[in-house]
């Protein structure tokens, strides 16, 4: 390992050890379980994951040049908007963005493990990890999709896709109706880390505005 490298991981480790300290200390006093502290953390590396992801689908949803560059190579197209599939000293992944439209919906698994675009989406899911989900979704994905609520008509075809460790996937869902006119940010409201796996759906424009009403 290069000079540099070893000292990049002899401070992480450092790090690492003054944070499980912590959490030792705080679990030990009764203030905290250790599930809380875990779960909180996967929950705000999700939600910075998700504010990426979002972002490439808001700029497909008001670019046509940038989704068809996407559509097309995906890898390449994010770096346009500041993201990258590579994530600290791990190798870069392709990534490759399916896109839903009225006649085909995608949903997204790894039957072999976790595999996910974490770098764009933060950390999986428990349920994408869950063995049931992994296998259930390839044998009957109508029946799961409507475990998670998404109701398909019969003649809407569902294509799954496996992802691996070379190659991770992404769902651009469609857009909302009712939103032609809102901007990039906008959109990015509407987008859940479900309608980006293929387990959901954006939130409409008309669910948003009645949130802001109450």
């Amino acid at each position: 390992m290069p000079e540099d490298d070893q000292g990049h991981h002899s401070n992480t480790d450092h790090y690492a050890q003054q944070v499980e300290n912590l959490i030792g200390a705080v679990e030990a006093r009764g203030l905290v379980a250790r599930s809380t502290v875990d779960a909180i953390a996967e929950e705000l590396m999700r939600e910075d994951g998700l504010a990426g992801g979002a972002a490439i689908v808001a700029r497909a949803w008001s670019d046509a040049g940038f989704r068809d560059r996407l559509l097309r190579d995906a890898t390449q197209a994010i770096r346009e908007i500041g993201f990258e599939m590579a994530r600290g000293n791990a190798p870069d992944s392709l990534l490759r963005v399916v896109e839903n439209t009225s006649a085909t919906h995608n949903v997204i698994v790894c039957t072999l493990c976790s595999c996910y675009p974490v770098p764009i989406l933060g950390p999986p899911p428990k349920w994408y990890k869950d063995e049931a989900y992994r296998a259930r979704v390839v044998l009957e994905p109508r029946a799961v999709l409507g475990e998670f609520g998404v109701e398909l008509p019969d003649e809407t075809e569902i294509a799954v896709w496996d992802s691996s460790s070379e190659i991770r996937y992404m769902v651009l869902p469609m857009r909302p109706r009712g939103t032609d006119d809102w901007d990039e940010a906008e959109l990015a409201t509407l987008v859940t880390l479900e309608c980006l796996v293929g387990t959901g759906e954006p939130i409409g424009a008309e669910g948003v505005a009645a949130a802001e009403q109450r």
